[in-house]
C-alpha cells in the first residue's frame, strides 16, 4: 500500500513537473475583452503586438480581425465580429461566437491593456527562444560532416538577432497595406525634410540631389580603377553620415528622424589607424589656415609644425563623439561580416555599412577547386544585398574595375567593366563610378621640346585640375547620369564643385 502511495505521489509529481510553453490565457482574454469594449486599447498595443504572438490561435484571429475593422474606421465589437466567427470550429468548444460576448462582458478596464499586451509579447518571445534553443541542440547533434560549427553559430546569432530586433524569429509575408503605409511615411518624411532626402546623407549636395541619399535595404556599388579615389569618396561619405548623426543628436533630433547614421567601415585594404589619419587630416585642414594643407603621410612621418599639430589636436577632440566604427580585420568572410554588422545593429543602432572592398571578402569556402572566382563574388554580392535587407540599412561596397578600361581611348567606366562577375551589376540597386580624367591626362604630358603641344596640354590640365566625376551607371530608384565633384588630392577630400560661373566677382 505504501508503495502504491509512493507511485501515486510520483505520478502526481510528474504531472506537476510537466512543462508547457510559456503562456497566459487569462492575460490574452483580458486584453481582448478590453479591446472589444474600447478599441482605443488596441492602439496601445498594436505597435508591438502581432496576431501570431497569442498562444491561443483563435485569440490571434480575433485580434487580427479587430485591427482590420479599425483600419476601415469601423468599430470592432462582438456584434460586428460575430458573422466572421459563427462557423469557426475553434470556438465551438467554448460556446461559438457567444465567446466574444463573454470576453467583452468580463472586461473591467482598459487601463492595464498595455501591461497585458507586454505580458503576451514576453511569453511569445520566450516560446521563440525555446524553439531556437531546441533547433540549436538538434542541429548540433545531427550536423552534416561538411557543416562547420561556426556556421551554426552564425545561423543561431541571426535568429536571435531577428528575435531581438523584430520580435519574431522569421518574417513572413506582410499585407500590402502595411508596406503602403511605410512607403507613404517615407515619402512624407522626405517631403517635410529641409534637405529633401529620403535616405542617409552623403554630405555632398550634388550627389544627394541625384540619388536622394543612401536608401535603407539598398546595396550600392562604388567602383573605379586604382588611384581614382574610391576609398577617399567612401571615407568622406561614411564620415559625413556619422557626423550628421552626431550633430542631429546634439540638436535634439530623434535618431529615427536623423539624416545621418551610425556607420561601420569594414576596411579590408587599409588599417584602422591609416583610415583614421585620413579623416583626421581632412578635418584638421578645415580649422587650419596655413599656406600648405596638412597631409596624412606627413602626419605619420611627424613632419608638422606647431600650428599644424594644434589644428590636429582640435580636430581630434571634435571627432571623439562621431559614431564611426572601423573594422580592419583582413580576409573577412561574408558570414563573419554579417555577424559583426548584426551585433553593431543590436548594440549601437547601426545605420550604414561600408565595405572596402568586396573583392577582398571571402565566400563560405565550400566550393571545390574547380569553382570559379565568379561564383564566389556572386555569393558575396548576394550576402551583402541580404545584409542590407535584413538590417534595413544601406550597404555601400567598393569594387575594382577590369583593366579593359585602360585599353580604351575614352577611359570613363561602364557597367560592363565591373570586375569578375555580372552578379555585381545584377544584385546592386545602384552602381556608381569614380572617374578623374586629370589622372589620365597627367600621364599624357608631351615632350617640352614640342612647345605648342605642351602649352595645349597645360591648358587642358588646368581645366581638369581638382575635378572628378561620380557616374551613376545604374539606379533602381532614379535617373542615371554624372555628378561633378571637386577633389583635393593633398587631403583626399571630395566636395561639391563650384563652377566658375557661380564664383563671386573678383575686383582687381
Amino acid at each position: 500500500m505504501e508503495a502504491v502511495k509512493k507511485d501515486a505521489a510520483n505520478d502526481e509529481g510528474s504531472e506537476l513537473n510537466y512543462r508547457q510553453p510559456p503562456h497566459n490565457l487569462e492575460a490574452e482574454q483580458a486584453l481582448l475583452g478590453a479591446v472589444l469594449v474600447n478599441n482605443e486599447a488596441a492602439q496601445k498595443v498594436q505597435g508591438f503586438l502581432l496576431a501570431e504572438h497569442f498562444y491561443e490561435p483563435v485569440h490571434g484571429r480575433i485580434y487580427e480581425s479587430v485591427l482590420k475593422l479599425m483600419d476601415k474606421n469601423q468599430i470592432a465589437d462582438p456584434v460586428k465580429l460575430k458573422p466572421y466567427f459563427e462557423n469557426d470550429e475553434a470556438l465551438a468548444d467554448v460556446g461559438g461566437a457567444r465567446y466574444l460576448v463573454r470576453l467583452a462582458a468580463s472586461a473591467t478596464t482598459i487601463i492595464n491593456a498595455e501591461d497585458y499586451g507586454r505580458t503576451i509579447y514576453d511569453h511569445a518571445m520566450r516560446r521563440a527562444l525555446i524553439q531556437i534553443g531546441e533547433q540549436m541542440v538538434n542541429d548540433a547533434y545531427d550536423a552534416p560532416v561538411d557543416v562547420e560549427a561556426t556556421e551554426q553559430i552564425a545561423d543561431a546569432e541571426k535568429q536571435l538577432f531577428d528575435l531581438a530586433e523584430m520580435g519574431q524569429a522569421e518574417t513572413g509575408a506582410q499585407a500590402f497595406s502595411k508596406a503602403l503605409r511605410t512607403a507613404v511615411e517615407n515619402i512624407e518624411n522626405a517631403y517635410k525634410d529641409p534637405d529633401s532626402l529620403s535616405g542617409v546623407t552623403t554630405g555632398l549636395a550634388a550627389l544627394n540631389d541625384k540619388i536622394g541619399g543612401l536608401h535603407n535595404s539598398d546595396l550600392m556599388i562604388l567602383a573605379g580603377r586604382p588611384a581614382m579615389g574610391k576609398t577617399a569618396l567612401a571615407t568622406n561619405i561614411a564620415f559625413n553620415a556619422a557626423k550628421r548623426y552626431a550633430d542631429d543628436r546634439l540638436a535634439g533630433i530623434p535618431p529615427e528622424k536623423s539624416k545621418g547614421a551610425v556607420v561601420c567601415f569594414f576596411s579590408l585594404e587599409m588599417s584602422a589607424d591609416q583610415l583614421a589619419a585620413r579623416i583626421l587630416s581632412d578635418r584638421a585642414n578645415l580649422v587650419y589656415d596655413g599656406p600648405e594643407p596638412i597631409q596624412s603621410h606627413k602626419m605619420r612621418q611627424g613632419s608638422l609644425d606647431q600650428r599644424q599639430f594644434e589644428a590636429i589636436a582640435r580636430a581630434a577632440i571634435e571627432l571623439e563623439d562621431v559614431p564611426l566604427f572601423i573594422d580592419d580585420t583582413p580576409a573577412l568572410t561574408i558570414a563573419a561580416l554579417r555577424n559583426r554588422a548584426r551585433r553593431l545593429k543590436r548594440q549601437h543602432n547601426l545605420g550604414l555599412v561600408v565595405v572596402d572592398y568586396l573583392q577582398l571578402l571571402r565566400g563560405s569556402g565550400k566550393g571545390t577547386a574547380a569553382d570559379s572566382r565568379v561564383q564566389e563574388i556572386s555569393e558575396i554580392t548576394r550576402g551583402l544585398k541580404g545584409l542590407a535587407k535584413e538590417l534595413h540599412v544601406p550597404v555601400l561596397a567598393l569594387s575594382q574595375l577590369s583593366r579593359g578600361v585602360e585599353q580604351r581611348e575614352n577611359k570613363r567606366p561602364m557597367l560592363s567593366d565591373l570586375r569578375e562577375s555580372g552578379s555585381i551589376e545584377q544584385d546592386a540597386d545602384m552602381v556608381m563610378f569614380v572617374f578623374r580624367e586629370e589622372y589620365y591626362k597627367e600621364k599624357e604630358e608631351p615632350s617640352q621640346s614640342d612647345q605648342e603641344k605642351h602649352v595645349q596640354w597645360q591648358a587642358e590640365m588646368e581645366n581638369l585640375y581638382g575635378k572628378a566625376e561620380c557616374i551613376i551607371g545604374k539606379q533602381r530608384h532614379g535617373p542615371v547620369g554624372t555628378v561633378h565633384l571637386a577633389f583635393e588630392k593633398d587631403c583626399t577630400r571630395f566636395t561639391d564643385l563650384i563652377e566658375e560661373d557661380h564664383l563671386p566677382e573678383r575686383f582687381d
